[in-house]
Formats: structure tokens, C-alpha cells, sequence
């Protein structure tokens, strides 16, 4: 999965009890029965991230039909561009159950029609170039091969969200350490972090392309299917006191 780097955070920071002064103890927050931090001092730190997510599978549709006098003849005739079909994709390394045949035969007036539709999942997008070149190159107009439909698996999706979460707060926690050092004291350890607010967009294709859309190129189709993700989180943090030397020089 392609991701971007995370975007710079946007913080807000506060240090609930100035250095110097005497600390006043912090009220506890919803729901608790103390104070966050004994010592009353404490940094409160609001931070976000985004990352974005290509899509990690694409689906290919082809379609081919025969029609003939004879119903063996229809037949026959599309099932050896079938079993070419799958044999190529196999060799490919595509597993048999990402490969999905859909066969239909009728009788039209005098003739016998035979039609079949191949639906083939690809993990792996340089192969699928590859596979579908081969068969256009081999089976020519006799196979009508659609624009790959690319999308996300629940799971690249959930992977998404928590590298995005752990942005955030990897983000909150490194504004925090900035705080401190700015009043030359040494960060502590995590009092409360709260996600406020998550949201994700894009990775949508419609299905009913378009005339201008069927002209798009294949990076063109991935960036249209790529998801982003942005999290924001609040974080409290314990300050421990005077950063020492030894913290400086790192």
C-alpha cells in the first residue's frame, strides 16, 4: 500500500501550570475520580495527521460469445478461449479462486449463442497489465476486455485508519516535547489521549463510467480509487521538570 507522508500537525498547545509558579492540582476529567496529574503539571497538546492508501486489488471483466449453427460448435468455441483465458492468468500467479466464469446459452432464430464473462482479481497491477496484453494480443476482437475496476479490501482500509491514528499521536506527543524544551522542561508520560474527530474520502469510481471517464489512464483510475484518512487527537501529557543536560545534546 502506497501512503504519503504525514502532513505537518496543527496544534494547539497549553501548559496548564506555568514553570516556576506553584502547581495547582488539575480537576479530574469526566468521569474520574482524581487528578490527572498530581503535581498539576501537565501540557495539553492537539494534533492531527493524513495519510492516503492506493487501492490494493483491481477487477477485470471480459466478455466473449459465439454463435453458430450447431450448439457444439457455440459451445466449443468459447470454451477454449475460456480455458486459454484461465490457463494464462494461472501461469500469472492468480489463485483459481480469484478467477470467476459466467456462461449463458440461447438459441437466436436459427443459430445457437454461447456467451460467457471471465471476472479476474488482480493484487499484483504490473501483472494484470501483462495478462490482459497477452490475450488482447492472442485472442484479438474475439474477447472484449473492460477498464479494471480498482477498490480496497476491509482490511487495507482498517490498516489505513490505524496508521493514521498512530500519525496523529506520534505527531500530539512530538509537539509536546517542543513545548517543553521551549520552557526547558522534560516531558513525562501520557496522561489522557482522546481521538476527536476522524474522517476519510475519496476511493470511489462510479460504475457507469462516462465517455470522458473511459479515457482515463490506468494511474489515473488508481488516484481516482485512493483513499485518505485525517485523525485528530488531544493529548494530555505529565511534565516531569527541568530537562537535563544529557536531553539537550540528543
Amino acid at each position: 500500500m502506497a501512503l504519503s507522508a504525514p502532513s505537518p500537525a496543527r496544534v494547539f498547545a497549553e501548559l496548564a501550570s506555568a514553570p516556576g509558579l506553584t502547581p495547582t492540582p488539575t480537576p479530574a476529567p469526566a468521569g474520574g475520580s482524581g487528578p490527572l496529574s498530581p503535581s498539576g503539571r501537565e501540557v495539553h497538546v492537539s494534533g492531527s495527521a493524513e495519510l492516503s492508501a492506493g487501492p490494493d486489488r483491481a477487477r477485470v471483466s471480459l466478455r466473449l460469445s459465439s454463435r453458430k449453427e450447431e450448439a457444439g460448435a457455440a459451445r466449443s468455441s468459447v470454451a477454449r478461449r475460456l480455458e486459454y483465458i484461465a490457463q494464462t492468468a494461472r501461469q500469472r500467479g492468480v489463485p483459481e479462486e480469484n478467477i470467476t466464469v459466467t456462461e449463458d446459452f440461447s438459441r437466436v432464430e436459427d443459430t445457437y449463442q454461447m456467451e460467457a464473462e471471465v471476472c479476474i482479481i488482480f493484487s499484483d497491477f504490473g501483472k494484470m497489465q501483462h495478462v490482459c496484453n497477452l490475450l488482447i494480443e492472442k485472442l484479438g476482437n474475439s474477447i472484449t476486455i473492460s477498464p479494471p475496476h480498482f477498490y480496497h479490501t476491509p482490511e487495507a482500509v482498517d490498516t489505513l485508519r490505524q496508521k493514521v491514528c498512530v500519525a496523529a499521536v506520534g505527531n500530539t506527543r512530538q509537539k509536546a516535547q517542543e513545548v517543553c524544551r521551549l520552557f526547558g522542561q522534560s516531558l513525562g508520560k501520557p496522561l489522557l489521549i482522546r481521538e476527536e474527530e476522524t474522517k476519510e474520502w475519496g476511493g470511489h469510481i462510479d460504475s457507469h463510467l462516462s465517455n470522458s471517464q473511459t479515457s482515463l489512464t490506468l494511474q489515473e483510475r488508481i488516484q481516482n480509487a485512493t483513499v485518505y484518512a485525517s485523525c485528530k487527537v488531544f493529548a494530555v501529557f505529565e511534565i516531569k521538570g527541568k530537562e537535563n543536560r544529557r536531553n539537550k545534546l540528543l
